[in-house]
C-alpha cells in the first residue's frame, strides 16, 4: 500500500469511498507478494496493482461490490479455480486477497495508518483473515499504543506484540493464534502489515562509483547516506540523490549512526586507514550487507590488517569483498547494477544465478 498511500489518503480527506484489495497470502509462482494493494474509488478510479495485471479485473468487480455492500471479501486466486485461466495464472500461482470497504464507518482509523505511511513513520495493521465468523476486523499498532479492535482484549494485546515485533524487524506476512490470544493455538488468522521507515543504505567513500550506488539506493527504496572525510568531495552537489551527505572520519560516522538488521554497508574508500578503522566497526553491527570495494589483492591485505585488530574469522566472513555479483561490470553505473543485485541476492536468498539455468521456482 506504501506507494499509493498519498492517493489513498486524498481519497478519504475528499470524502471518497472505496475498496482496499491487500494480498494476504501466496503460493508457488504468485507474481506479487503479500502486502502488494489495489484501491477502486467508487467513482471506478484505480490505483495499484495486485499481481501485475493478472487479476485485477476480476477484482476491480469484486471491488465495485463490497463498496457496495460495506462487507468485507476474502478471494482466491489460482489453477484450483475454475476462473484460474480467465484470470491470467496459468503459471500455477495462487493469491489470496483481502478487500475491505474504506470509509467513515467501515475504516475509521484509515486516515490515520495513511498519514503515518506517507510520513514514514512506523505503523502496522492486523487485520482477521480466518478463524471467526466475520473477517476484517483489524488492529492499528504503533509503539505508542494501537486504534480499532480484533474483537477481544486479550486477543488484542497478543497480536499488538506480534504486531510490534514483526514492525520492529519489517515483516509482513500471517501469524495464528488461539482465539484468546494464546500461542500455541491456530484457530485465528491475522494478516499484518507492516510499514517500517526505508532501510538505510551508508556509502563510504566520496567517488564516482558512489555516486552510482547512491542512485540505485534510491531506486531500490533506501535512505542513503554519503559520508567521507574529504570535504572537497562530500557534497551535496556531487550526490544529489543522497538524502545526507556526511563530512566525518568514517568510522567516527559509523560509531554513532544507527545500523540494524536491514542496513546496507557498502565501503567504496579502498584505502586502508579509512577502510581497516571503518569495517572493524561494521562487521560488529548487526548490518544485513557489508560491501567492500577493492581487488584480491587489495581485499587479502586488508584482511590481514584486520586480522592484526582483533577482527575474527566469522567477522571476516561477513564481508563482501570484491563487492557486488560478476557482472563483469565496467562502468559506476554497471558496477552499481552489480552490488545491487548483490545486495538484493542476499536480502531474498537468491542465488545470483541467470534464470534461465536453475530449476528452483522463480518466486520463493
Amino acid at each position: 500500500m506504501k506507494e499509493i498511500a498519498e492517493t489513498l489518503l486524498a481519497w478519504r480527506r475528499d470524502g471518497i469511498r472505496f475498496a482496499l484489495a491487500t494480498v494476504v497470502a501466496t503460493w508457488k509462482s504468485a507474481p506479487r507478494q503479500p502486502g502488494a494493494a489495489m484501491a477502486v474509488a467508487e467513482s471506478g478510479e484505480v490505483v495499484g496493482s495486485v499481481s501485475g495485471g493478472c487479476v485485477e479485473g476480476a477484482l476491480y468487480e469484486l471491488a465495485l461490490e463490497v463498496i457496495e455492500s460495506g462487507e468485507p471479501r476474502l478471494a482466491h486466486y489460482g489453477v484450483s479455480d475454475d476462473e484460474a485461466f480467465g484470470v491470467g495464472l496459468t503459471c500455477g500461482g495462487m493469491l489470496d486477497v483481502l478487500v475491505v470497504p474504506v470509509d467513515d464507518h467501515s475504516y475509521p482509523e484509515f486516515a490515520e495508518l495513511a498519514a503515518a505511511v506517507v510520513a514514514g513513520k512506523p505503523i502496522a495493521v492486523a487485520t482477521v483473515t480466518g478463524g471467526l465468523p466475520e473477517i476484517g476486523g483489524r488492529l492499528v499498532v504503533t509503539d505508542a499504543g494501537t486504534a480499532g479492535t480484533l474483537g477481544r482484549v486479550r486477543r488484542d494485546a497478543a497480536i499488538a506484540e506480534l504486531a510490534r515485533g514483526m514492525l520492529a524487524s519489517g515483516r509482513t506476512g500471517t501469524v495464528r493464534t488461539g482465539l484468546d490470544g494464546r500461542r500455541r493455538e491456530d484457530d485465528l488468522s491475522v494478516f499484518v502489515q507492516s510499514f517500517s521507515p526505508p532501510p538505510r543504505m551508508l556509502v563510504f567513500g566520496a567517488i564516482d562509483f558512489a555516486a552510482a550506488v547512491t542512485r540505485i539506493g534510491k531506486f531500490l527504496g533506501y535512505h542513503v547516506t554519503v559520508c567521507d572525510a574529504r570535504p572537497v568531495f562530500a557534497t551535496a552537489k556531487r550526490f544529489p540523490d543522497a538524502d545526507e551527505v556526511v563530512v566525518d572520519w568514517p568510522h567516527r560516522y559509523l560509531a554513532t549512526a544507527h545500523v540494524d538488521e536491514r542496513t546496507a554497508i557498502c565501503v567504496l574508500t579502498h584505502d586502508p586507514k579509512f577502510d581497516v578503522p571503518l569495517l572493524t566497526l561494521a562487521v560488529r553491527t548487526p548490518a544485513r550487507y557489508i560491501g567492500v570495494m577493492g581487488s584480491r589483492r587489495t581485499h587479502e591485505d586488508r584482511n590481514a590488517r584486520l586480522r592484526a585488530e582483533g577482527v575474527t574469522e566469522a567477522e571476516l566472513a561477513r564481508l563482501s569483498s570484491p563487492i557486488g555479483l560478476d557482472l563483469c561490470a565496467r562502468t559506476p553505473e554497471e558496477t552499481a547494477v552489480a552490488i545491487a543485485a548483490e545486495i538484493i541476492a542476499l536480502t531474498w536468498g537468491g542465488t545470483g544465478a541467470r534464470l534461465s539455468t536453475i530449476t528452483e521456482a522463480i518466486h520463493r
